[in-house]
């Protein structure tokens, strides 16, 4: 399989980006970690050790990546999430202590714009959430199903969504630590294969 992700590059470095829309960091954050706690919370518990589709990762070590990128990002800012049980031994209590941490910070206006250099300028805390962990938690909410056989389903805005910000980050998205080769499907397949594909995932 093509190399999708360099496990030990700092992403969240380089893709911060600003995204404009029309609902707040800390509202799509709060959307979209519902939908990875329903991915968790779907993983039969003799599953976890299962292959993803990340080379080299098992479905615990996607949640992993998950909760120790967000705990590394905030450190930026000069902020820490509260502590809580490790993925090792109840990974649905490890994602929610960081899930539930990072939604104070984030409903928290003085901590949400808290600016630090990003890889396209000047950037804050709120806007790499809603560029990165977001669409982490989209696409790695994928993965997690994809390796346990759980529903894999997306939804249409979050395809719609992720696919925007994907484009827009033009040679980025092939840097080492973000995603490998786009990996080629027909013309007529749907939106959600077409940006699995593009992020070098077949569905």
């Amino acid at each position: 399989m093509s190399e999708i992700i360099n496990h030990d590059a700092p992403r969240w470095r380089r893709i911060a980006v600003m995204t404009s829309t029309e609902i707040s960091p800390a509202h799509r954050y709060r959307d979209l970690a519902a939908g990875f706690t329903a991915r968790i919370d779907a993983v039969p518990a003799d599953r976890w050790d299962n292959d993803s589709p990340c080379e080299g990762w098992t479905a615990r070590d996607v949640v992993r990546h998950v909760l120790d990128s967000e705990r590394d990002m905030v450190k930026v800012v000069g902020l820490e999430l509260a502590p809580g049980p490790s993925v090792d031994d109840d990974p649905s209590a490890a994602w929610a202590a960081v899930r539930d941490s990072m939604q104070a910070i984030l409903d928290d206006p003085a901590k949400s714009t808290l600016e630090y250099d990003g890889h396209f300028g000047r950037t804050n805390l709120g806007a790499t959430v809603e560029g990165f962990l977001c669409f982490d938690l989209v696409i790695h909410g994928w993965d997690l199903a994809a390796a346990t056989g759980t529903d894999t389903t997306m939804r249409n805005t979050d395809v719609e969504w992720v696919s925007e910000i994907a484009a827009g980050l033009g040679e980025s998205i092939r840097m080492s630590g973000v995603c490998g080769p786009e990996i080629q499907v027909p013309d007529n397949a749907d939106k959600a294969t077409k940006l699995l594909a593009f992020l070098g995932r077949k569905a």
